[in-house]
């Protein structure tokens, strides 16, 4: 396989897109994908390789400060959803379509895609749900939006779910299982499995030709995702599924408070850091 097509760290030139993500699938290849938010941290991830970035409805709680992904709005999300699209060259973006932004009906499914599309410059979005969502699926890739799929632990469906709790264990396993090939065939391009038992997101992820990207769904899938913030260490108390890869909580606040002692010392700002006339 040439480098220069991997998904991770290679293709150049361009933006990735679905069918890149389809060969990587057929090649046997994992991938990684990162949530984003804002335009500098979109550049640091686009630039250390990362095929795709999520503008995610997580931004509700690692953005906005809400307690849950549901009060978060379409006009909440087109900004930031610009912003990661400005702060990469080659990620393939997609963008969340929020709570209510899409459940009504597949008109208004493609009403709220337009306009992450039209307005923000997404590639893709990403809705939660299984058979219920089929008729907004095809609906949105009948006129040209690239949909990527979400089932087990949909945290727009908390409420109803009884709490942030491993879905698809039993039966509901199944039904799980009959939704993600529903959803292939309705055209979604790839489907997130989060908080699923490792045994059946395998079966999933063998039984699909489309790529399924893990969260909390063990070592099988074709792709794992993490919410940035978790990833760095900035989440006070991070999920089972969670690894931290740096410790940012504590580099932040030792800056800072470095800053706010040269500060209260008389030694910040220096000449170096000083016009002159």
């Amino acid at each position: 396989m040439s480098s220069s097509n991997m998904l991770y760290g290679g293709i150049s030139g361009r933006r990735v897109t679905v069918r890149d993500l389809l060969a990587a699938k057929e090649r046997g290849e994992r991938w990684p994908m990162v949530t984003a938010y804002d335009v500098m941290t979109a550049r640091v991830f686009d630039q250390a390789g990362i095929p795709v970035l999520l503008v995610g409805d997580s931004a509700a709680m690692v953005v906005y400060g809400y307690d849950s992904t549901l009060p978060v709005t379409v006009d909440d999300l087109l900004p930031l959803t610009a912003a990661v699209v400005r702060g990469s060259s080659r990620a393939l973006v997609v963008a969340d379509l929020p709570f209510g932004s899409y459940q009504s009906s597949p008109q208004q499914a493609l009403e709220s895609a337009a306009r992450f599309m039209k307005e923000a410059g997404a590639h893709a979005v990403k809705l939660e749900g299984g058979r219920r969502v089929l008729p907004q699926v095809e609906a949105l890739v009948a006129a040209g939006v690239p949909v990527m799929a979400h089932l087990g632990l949909t945290p727009q469906s908390v409420n109803v779910l009884g709490g942030y709790r491993v879905q698809g264990r039993g039966q509901s396993g199944e039904e799980l299982m009959s939704d993600a090939k529903d959803l292939e065939r309705a055209g979604a391009f790839s489907v997130v499995l989060e908080c699923v038992p490792a045994e059946l997101a395998q079966r999933v992820t063998t039984s699909l030709a489309i790529p399924t990207i893990g969260i909390g769904a063990g070592a099988a899938t074709d792709a794992q995702v993490l919410v940035w913030q978790d990833l760095m260490g900035l989440t006070p108390r991070p999920a089972k599924f969670v690894k931290q890869y740096a410790d940012l909580a504590n580099e932040m606040d030792r800056a800072v408070r470095a800053f706010a002692a040269d500060v209260t010392s008389g030694a910040f700002p220096a000449p170096e850091h000083t016009y002159s006339t």
